[in-house]
């Protein structure tokens, strides 16, 4: 990871100062670097290192990053990893095309690759994703989502980059057709359960942990697992204060809304819908040799679950 960050440092060089700026700001937060430790996971796991297989993984967290700026705006948030946003510093026209230099940075270094599937993989990764975010847009404040809904959401907007992360490393490591399908396979799953952690901790986290502040999912109108529990399944006066706060994206009502959660058994439920896509993704390294780094990424997925920010 040392040798994917100075990639990402290399990377970032642009003559116009705001770029820098804002792109240096953004990547320095830190956060979990998830999606290019996989791609270095799925790569070791076949026994394969080094300089492209670092390149594609700062790739992926450019792709990630610029995910993150056009978020933020769409979003209006504020704080993320417990710093203000991009947007909120430099406003959302400098966030939007920063983000949009990071994609196409990110597509200069996928052809480096000179490997055509590469390109074919991140194109259709990063157009889902797209299509994720106009669902998820779709969705805001809508009290009908049901879970097959949901999941189709973070499958697209979330799970799809894990999957190309795992699909990415495989490649590199010139994994046979199994060996591929089963590292996409782990990377959808894990950025599924990861997806639905983020959610449940919106509702049980601690806003300093976390890094934004609670009730922010209901803030924006999102229906996630949670609510769409309660929703479905909750007393008819805690379903029908959920319906209304999220309609009217109504932060006010968060202290109602939290204990409708809890008396629900939402987040219980929740917990154990991501911890049967932990599962899955563990299932799915059947395929792969047994290995530290194997053991490792059978770690990564059940911690995915357990964490708590």
């Amino acid at each position: 990871m040392h040798a994917v960050d100075q990639v990402i440092r290399r990377s970032l060089h642009s003559d116009v100062v705001l770029i820098r700026q804002v792109a240096e700001y953004i990547i320095g937060a830190g956060g979990k670097r998830l999606r290019p430790t996989l791609v270095l996971l799925a790569a070791r796991a076949l026994g394969a290192c080094g300089e492209q297989i670092h390149t594609q993984a700062a790739m992926i967290e450019f792709i990630h990053t610029a995910t993150l700026l056009h978020d933020d705006v769409v979003d209006e948030s504020a704080l993320r990893r417990g710093r203000d946003t991009a947007n909120a510093l430099f406003g959302n026209a400098a966030s939007v095309l920063v983000g949009d230099f990071l994609y196409t940075r990110a597509f200069q270094m996928m052809v480096g690759t000179q490997d055509l599937r590469v390109l074919d993989v991140m194109a259709e990764a990063t157009n889902i994703i797209a299509e994720g975010e106009v669902l998820q847009l779709l969705n805001i404040g809508n009290t009908d989502v049901d879970e097959d809904a949901y999941l189709r959401v973070i499958q697209y907007k979330t799970a799809k980059l894990f999957e190309a992360a795992g699909r990415v490393g495989a490649m590199l490591a010139k994994a046979t057709p199994e060996q591929e399908a089963a590292l996409a396979a782990y990377g959808m799953h894990l950025g599924t359960a990861f997806q639905i952690i983020d959610d449940v901790l919106d509702y049980s986290g601690d806003a300093a942990t976390i890094g934004k502040s609670l009730g922010d999912d209901l803030a924006e109108g999102k229906p996630t697992l949670p609510l769409i529990y309660v929703m479905r399944h909750g007393e008819a006066a805690d379903a029908e204060c959920v319906r209304h706060a999220l309609s009217h994206a109504d932060r006010e009502h968060f202290a109602a809304v939290l204990a409708a959660v809890q008396r629900s058994g939402a987040l219980d439920y929740a917990r154990e819908q991501a911890r049967l896509a932990a599962e899955r993704a563990v299932s799915a390294l059947d395929a792969i040799p047994d290995s530290d780094t194997r053991t490792a990424m059978i770690e990564l997925a059940r911690l995915s679950v357990a964490r708590e920010a």
